[in-house]
């Protein structure tokens, strides 16, 4: 097997990201891995934008598509003053398009041995409605991948198990 020295993680800027974030960089600094923070700005937010502007409201997908990614690498840079990881070894990838096939795509190009990534990133409502980002990652994903849960998330499938 191949020592791990690449992990990627993906950020969904939920609330659950700066959790994420610092156990995955957990176990980058335990085995000596680079860490590849990655973020998809979905394509189909982006062409909504398109539409409304298509309609005389003035936006414009260009700036919008620059104004979450400022914002996005903002909250990025607060979530990893707060862990311990050397910066030399961590990098950020922000890309516009359909979130599993970017990402699987980056972790590819990047020669990923790890794909690091929570559950939770929408309602269960809209899991039910059009599935989750992470669900059809594990499906297609040819790199192993670790599913991180969150404490909030931890405890409500505990409950739902049956154990207190």
């Amino acid at each position: 097997m191949d020592a791990t020295h690449k992990i990627m993680v993906a950020v969904a800027f939920t609330e659950y990201s700066a959790e994420l974030l610092d156990y995955a960089a957990g176990i980058a600094d335990s085995i000596g891995a680079e860490m590849i923070v990655v973020n998809i700005i979905n394509s189909r937010d982006v062409e909504a934008v398109g539409t409304i502007a298509a309609m005389g409201y003035e936006l414009d997908s260009k700036q919008y598509v620059s104004g979450i990614e400022a914002e996005r690498r903002l909250a990025l840079e607060k979530m990893l003053e707060k862990i311990s990881f050397p910066a030399e070894r961590i990098r950020s990838v922000f890309k516009v398009g359909h979130p599993v096939e970017e990402l699987l795509r980056i972790a590819l190009k990047e020669n990923v041995n790890l794909i690091v990534m929570g559950i939770k990133g929408r309602s269960d409502l809209e899991h039910m409605l059009v599935g989750s980002v992470a669900e059809k990652v594990f499906r297609r994903s040819p790199i192993p991948i670790l599913s991180y849960r969150d404490t909030k998330n931890a405890e409500r499938l505990k409950k739902h198990i049956g154990i207190k």
